[in-house]
């Protein structure tokens, strides 16, 4: 029984009562392609300055984490928002970062795949302040990331805001990267939601006119597109926008709220996953992914409903801070020592919402070790002054 704090500024006790969910591989080939975004492990015994200088990772931690993805058959989006890009992990720590995974996961038994974000974060605003300082940022990354092996995502990138890019600007620079890539990419749409800094991307705030510049881009060349992922957590839109796609793209829905409902489909099309969720949900996601492949809809849906709930919590505005659910979870799970992130990243949040959080994934049978998670969310109730004795 713990004391946890409430929306409300009060106190109220708490008991223990899901039922954990056993991770385990999938029994048959999934229908679905997923891709759990996750997150970087910090060492905290080597951090030093960690608002001002390259994290300290602690590597097998890390890579120990998306090991036990793999082997329950979902893929990995590497280096993405998810692990802190541009938010306490730099480009060097990134690309050390996507090398370290991709020798890992070629020696994975069930070979994951791995699509690694590219983007242009490895250069200062005043450097990438043209279209062609743009485009050779945007391939450098790429460059070293398919000397890795990993398959890109061409992250979205402040930089065209920035300089106030034209559509026309946008397509320069996305058709050559497209074009040039040795393998087909993942195109990358992350709202405003996700970072306020990217509003208007594609050259305008009016998402129907944006929707069009990407349908039209894709359709140039569908053949080295292997899809999209968006992220506007609007159900709506990104039914309507799948539904345009050329035949063999997909949409890999980077919704966090509504993703099982996407992911099943309407019996026509449906969704792909690229998701930060998954990374904190993976027992139920893959377990309800594998439900799927069965023709099973009711146990998908009985596994991923109360999940949403934990999801919406773990990504409630401001949007941006919902890598700190993601770490801690990680922590209660016990997949990690410590509930120290990159940057200090771990007080974004407050101690409300990380009861929250904790209620929740109870229910939804997410945490594992139940003894573990208790005793850990009760060092950090005591360090906010919420004594359980």
């Amino acid at each position: 029984m713990l004391t946890l704090p409430t929306a409300d500024a009060g106190l109220k006790s708490y008991r223990l009562s899901g039922t954990p969910l056993i991770p385990r591989a999938p029994k048959v080939p999934l229908t679905r392609t997923a891709f759990a975004a996750a997150h970087v492990v910090s060492d905290p015994l080597r951090e030093r300055n960690p608002w001002d200088s390259r994290p300290a990772v602690d590597w097998d931690t890390t890579l120990a984490f998306r090991q036990q993805l793999w082997d329950q058959g979902l893929h990995l989006a590497e280096a993405m928002d998810t692990a802190q890009r541009g938010m306490g992990v730099n480009w060097p720590t990134a690309l050390e970062l996507i090398q370290r995974t991709m020798r890992a996961a070629k020696a994975h038994p069930l070979r994951p795949r791995v699509a690694c974000g590219a983007g242009t974060d490895h250069k200062p605003a005043p450097d990438l302040a043209t279209l062609d300082a743009i485009l050779a940022a945007y391939t450098d990354q790429a460059q070293a990331i398919e000397a890795a092996g990993g398959q890109l995502i061409l992250m979205v990138s402040r930089a065209f805001i920035a300089i106030d890019a034209t559509p026309d600007t946008y397509h320069t620079v996305y058709r050559c990267l497209i074009d040039q890539a040795r393998e087909p990419v993942i195109l990358h749409w992350l709202g405003d939601m996700f970072d306020p800094a990217l509003t208007g991307y594609w050259g305008t705030t009016d998402v129907a006119q944006a929707t069009d510049f990407v349908l039209n881009l894709i359709a140039e060349n569908p053949a080295k597109v292997d899809g999209i992922k968006i992220s506007l957590l609007d159900q709506a839109h990104e039914e309507q926008f799948r539904a345009r796609l050329p035949a063999g793209v997909r949409l890999y829905t980077g919704d966090d709220f509504n993703y099982a409902p996407l992911i099943e489909g309407d019996g026509n099309r449906h969704s792909h996953a690229l998701l930060g969720i998954f990374a904190a949900i993976a027992p139920a996601a893959a377990q309800a992914l594998d439900a799927l492949a069965q023709g099973d809809s009711a146990t998908y849906h009985r596994l991923l409903a109360p999940t949403v709930p934990l999801s919406r919590e773990i990504f409630r505005a401001p949007t941006r801070f919902y890598k700190a659910g993601i770490a801690f979870l990680s922590w209660l799970n016990g997949h990690q020592t410590h509930f120290i992130m990159p940057a200090g990243f771990q007080s974004s949040r407050d101690i409300t919402h990380y009861a929250q959080v904790f209620r929740l994934a109870d229910q939804a049978g997410l945490l594992s070790r139940p003894d573990l998670a208790e005793a850990r969310m009760t060092t950090l109730l005591s360090l906010h002054g919420i004594d359980q004795s």
